[in-house]
């Protein structure tokens, strides 16, 4: 074969093997999001790596409405694909189950809300990295702590807001709702989510918002204020994606190990396929300080 050039017709060996030696990486959200969201590209582009050093080709497959969702799970359970790396951030999403319940390999990316440990998933450890980003401003002297999160409907919306109340209560601060606003992970919904506390609680000394992208948007709703970014109000990330160095100032941040949770993923993938059982990774993360606190 070397000799002559032959190269595997990998769909006559499917027909041998059962197998199609392909996975199928699943975003099962709108298609823009693949484009305006950093981590997703980080994502794809670890778990790529990952599987050409197996020689598994990487199937991308956007689904982020109902009819691409049925239309992609009929073609990965009809046994196109080996297995599914699922990336999907909100809960309530059926894809999941029905790749399950068909017997499909899964492997979400993120902890997936309400299946416990009916599918694997390999995640950064948002809780703690929350507490990790919380107590830096706490550690700065600031005391008035507002914090924009994830959707609630988010395994990052609910574990990192879970983290922030957490630490505070750990500092005998009081609870106050004024401060927590949710956003939808845009940069807008960081802008908007910036002003609204500020306008309910004018001593607002620092903000923490639960991804990197949202956290973009705040230092300008902070300048229209008459706030100086961190000597007024410090702000804080997540994720430490493209978007933190980008932001003006640079953003502090709680890193993620994406070059981790891509090998990882992949791992427990390809083990998955192998006959193993679902497991489940939880990753540490790293705080980064910048000049925004």
């Amino acid at each position: 074969m070397r000799r002559t050039g032959c190269v595997v017709n990998r769909r006559a060996r499917s027909l041998i093997t059962g197998r199609s030696d392909s996975v199928g990486f699943l975003l099962a959200e709108p298609q823009e999001r693949l484009f305006e969201d950093p981590n997703f590209i980080v994502l794809l582009r670890g778990c790529t790596q990952a599987l050409a050093a197996h020689d598994v080709p990487l199937l991308l497959m956007p689904a982020g409405t109902q009819d691409e969702r049925q239309r992609i799970t009929r073609y990965m359970t009809a046994g196109h694909v080996d297995g599914v790396l699922l990336v999907s951030s909100h809960s309530g999403d059926p894809v999941a189950e029905e790749l399950r319940e068909a017997g499909v390999p899964l492997v979400a990316c993120g902890k997936p809300i309400g299946l416990g440990w009916k599918v694997s998933y390999v995640a950064a450890d948002d809780r703690d990295g929350a507490r990790d980003m919380v107590r830096h401003p706490l550690s700065l002297g600031r005391r008035r702590i507002g914090v924009v999160t994830g959707p609630p409907d988010t395994p990052g919306g609910v574990e990192r807001l879970a983290g922030y109340r957490k630490v505070l209560a750990e500092a005998g601060i009081a609870a106050d709702e004024r401060l927590v606003v949710s956003g939808d992970y845009s940069r807008a919904s960081g802008e908007a989510g910036a002003e609204r506390p500020l306008a309910r609680t004018p001593d607002m000394d620092a903000v923490f918002v639960a991804f990197d992208l949202m956290a973009q948007g705040v230092p300008a709703a902070l300048h229209r204020a008459g706030k100086r970014v961190p000597d007024d109000i410090a702000v804080a990330g997540f994720d430490d994606s493209p978007a933190a160095t980008a932001a003006s100032p640079p953003l502090t941040t709680i890193r993620q190990p994406w070059d981790r949770i891509s090998a990882e993923t992949v791992r427990v993938l390809l083990a998955q396929t192998g006959g193993e059982d679902p497991a489940a990774v939880i990753l540490p993360t790293e705080l980064v300080r910048r000049d925004s606190a």
